[in-house]
């Protein structure tokens, strides 16, 4: 088979298309044939250097979705030639409130990832694909779609009439928080340095579109707004903004930080009483509960679509920050 292997660290043009025997599946596992593959901020990160205990070479990606060609032994609910979609947490753990830090892992480094033509996995993490989406919207959903979910209804508790601000839109997570807030029923006002990503967010439902860039103290246009519950990647000043708009007993979840650490004044955070509650990725019960709203009708945002060799050049656009929604893999 074809992969899309990491042979040094150093930047996405160390990435190499590599041919490699196919992984026979274990017996707990399934192999699936990969029809399309989508892009991480993460991939670009492990690229990098910036993620912890890379081993290399690798074959990276953790998002994909294709069709089961082979079973590790009889499986209840699954069977060759089914059409799957892959959650790429590896096993979150017993307590569904948080990870098992000891032995979960993530699809794509160390385990063997998504960026080729097979992928083996364990059979608990192959969900039926949502049978309205094509294969490259389905691979679009897994990570950032999850992480999105935990963030939104796990954690964040969002509830129909409440008013959301999500920091930094565009990028895959936060594209799929708009998404689900706005099936939830929520207010959602957004904020981008650019004016295209927020027209583009206003064309999926935001209520409220700011730019940043163009106003630095942009939060204080929102003193006036009830804001229930923000969702933050940034980190950095974002967050010290964050505590200053979100109403009295009001919810921040932080997924990352993108901008860097974080300094912040204390005071609104007791005296307002609020909750900020970390999050990553999510539990099986996350994952299925997340694609019920693709089931449903909702679909992800796909910005582009590029051919598995020119791999490097996906990785280069989603580094370089100016895609809407995800960037994916077309495996042929």
């Amino acid at each position: 088979m074809r992969a899309v292997r990491l042979h040094a660290i150093g930047g996405p043009q160390n990435l190499q298309i590599d041919e490699l025997d196919v992984e026979q599946p274990r017996e707990s596992d399934v192999l699936v044939r990969v029809r399309a593959a989508a892009l991480n901020r993460r991939d670009v990160f492990i690229t990098q250097g910036l993620y912890p205990k890379i081993a290399l070479p690798v074959t990276l990606g953790s998002d994909g979705a294709g069709e089961i060609v082979a079973l590790g032994s009889v499986f209840a609910g699954l069977a060759v030639g089914d059409e799957v979609v892959i959650d790429p947490m590896l096993a979150w753990g017993d307590d569904p409130r948080v990870w098992d830090a000891a032995h979960s892992s993530i699809l794509g480094m160390p385990r063997e990832g998504t960026f080729a033509q097979y992928v083996a996995v364990p059979a608990e993490n192959v969900y039926p694909k949502p049978t309205q989406l094509s294969m490259e919207e389905a691979a679009a959903i897994p990570l950032a779609g999850l992480t999105g979910y935990r963030a939104v209804v796990t954690r964040g508790e969002l509830r129909a009439g409440e008013t959301v601000l999500i920091t930094g839109v565009g990028g895959g997570v936060q594209t799929f928080v708009l998404l689900f807030a706005k099936r939830l029923g929520a207010r959602v006002i957004v904020t981008s340095s650019t004016q295209e990503k927020l027209e583009r967010a206003q064309a999926l439902g935001a209520d409220l579109a700011i730019d940043y860039k163009a106003t630095p103290d942009w939060h204080k246009s929102l003193r006036s707004e009830t804001i229930d519950l923000v969702v933050d990647s940034s980190g950095g000043d974002t967050l010290r903004k964050a505590l200053d708009v979100i109403r009295p007993g009001g919810r921040i979840v932080v997924y990352g930080g993108t901008t860097g650490e974080a300094t912040i004044r204390l005071f609104p955070l007791f005296w307002k009483h609020v909750s900020v509650l970390g999050t990553s990725m999510g539990s099986p019960e996350d994952f299925a509960g997340m694609l019920e709203f693709f089931d449903d009708g909702l679909r992800p945002v796909v910005d582009r679509v590029f051919p598995l060799d020119d791999a490097v050049g996906a990785f280069e656009y989603l580094a370089s920050a100016n895609q809407f929604g995800k960037v994916v893999l077309g495996v042929e």
